[in-house]
């Protein structure tokens, strides 16, 4: 943890002196809130967009990443079709839940990991070929699908049958179809024809570029396994290492110019819905907060979770110990994909991950943007996905990828 707290203020120094020589620092201050933010450095992101009542951050994060990456590519500006992968997706998850005689979970979550399985193996389309949303809404609502769908594929299992019929899986095509369209075979843009595949050639992202790191001590570091988490269906094999490395790899991402999906667990009292992620010693919440004991014993829980996120306070100090615990009990869970993209500072020159989020502008003090403290980010990840290229070169020679 000392090397971690020394790499930590030796990034946050050389980014503030960076800053303060490029002189194109920005400051954010919440309404009604005690932070305030100086950004040290944003990487290029695409417009905060607004998963609504669905169950797909998993694919938001992800192709916002790609976004960001194609960017960062020199391949310009893409809206992707979020629903082309929600729609391959669901029917894969539905098949493996089939064939495991429902013995796996079927739910509308999912991994970055399968936004590249997707982009891969059926390629992806733009926004505007495959807007996603067929029952007269202008965000998705997923309620009624998911209802639909789950309950078809459970039937399926439920009935016992003694061998299903070769149309099962159009059935499945159809509802998925109703909600969110048909998946095109060929389509136009920009004056150019496509099929899935042939436009995500053309794009030039490779997914085989990207890896899977996660950090628990119930695997061997730097060895690959797949993380046990239900929305791991598909078994992507993450590479291992200690929190330590894993925040020096986003810190050196960040630093060369990629963007990180995020995947982590949002339950926590310290994560805000106002765009704040933080975690407070809430067991000394009288002495932190600077308020009366007999007082702050009868606050109730909402009303010290408000207090304890209203303005930059001390955090707990994470250990890989602490990670472990909280995941083997089962306190952290895989919640939520989101997308780093940035380093900002609060008043007080603490360094924070600048998040984007999939709930929209509207939900949060910082128009989708969420400030997400290190301690947090220690505590509460459950992986990462970049580019291995964002990887420092001692820790990609610990993990042999080349």
């Amino acid at each position: 943890m000392k090397k971690s707290l020394f790499l930590c203020a030796l990034l946050t120094t050389t980014m503030l002196a960076s800053a303060a020589i490029q002189n194109d620092t920005t400051t954010t201050q919440a309404k009604d809130s005690g932070f305030v933010f100086t950004v040290i450095k944003e990487l290029p992101i695409t417009s905060v967009k607004d998963q609504n009542r669905s169950g797909t951050c998993w694919a938001f994060s992800a192709i916002s990443f790609i976004e960001s990456e194609l960017i960062r590519m020199g391949k310009g500006e893409y809206d992707l079709a979020e629903m082309f992968v929600v729609h391959k997706t669901m029917i894969d998850r539905a098949k493996y839940y089939i064939r495991m005689r429902g013995e796996s979970l079927f739910a509308c979550g999912g991994s970055a990991y399968d936004v590249m399985y997707c982009m891969k193996n059926y390629g992806i389309v733009p926004q505007k070929v495959m807007p996603g949303i067929m029952y007269g809404d202008t965000l998705p609502v997923h309620t009624e699908l998911d209802a639909v769908a789950g309950g078809y594929v459970k039937a399926l299992v439920n009935a016992r049958l003694k061998k299903l019929t070769p149309v099962w899986a159009k059935g499945l095509d159809a509802i998925y179809d109703t909600y969110l369209g048909a998946c095109p075979e060929e389509f136009d843009f920009e004056g150019k024809h496509y099929t899935p595949l042939s436009f995500a050639e053309s794009l030039g992202f490779n997914p085989d570029d990207y890896v899977s790191i996660t950090s628990f001590t119930h695997h061997p570091f730097y060895t690959r396994f797949a993380l046990e988490v239900p929305d791991n269906w598909r078994m992507d094999q993450m590479y291992n290492v200690p929190i330590d490395e894993l925040m020096a790899i986003v810190d050196n991402a960040l630093e060369k110019g990629y963007t990180v999906v995020w995947g982590a667990d949002v339950s926590e009292t310290g994560f805000t819905r106002k765009g704040i992620g933080v975690v407070p010693d809430a067991d000394h919440g009288a002495d932190i907060t600077g308020s009366d004991a007999a007082k702050w014993l009868k606050l109730s829980a909402e009303d010290k979770r408000k207090e304890l996120t209203s303005r930059p306070l001390p955090e707990k100090e994470i250990t890989q110990e602490m990670r472990q615990e909280a995941f083997d009990n089962w306190e952290t869970t895989d919640d939520h994909g989101m997308h780093i993209y940035g380093i900002a500072t609060d008043q007080n020159g603490k360094p924070y991950f600048m998040v984007k989020n999939s709930w929209g502008t509207q939900k949060s003090d910082y128009k989708g943007t969420w400030y997400i403290s290190r301690a947090f980010m220690e505590y509460k990840t459950l992986d990462i996905l970049v580019h291995k290229d964002a990887i420092p070169k001692d820790i990609r020679k610990k993990l042999g990828i080349k």
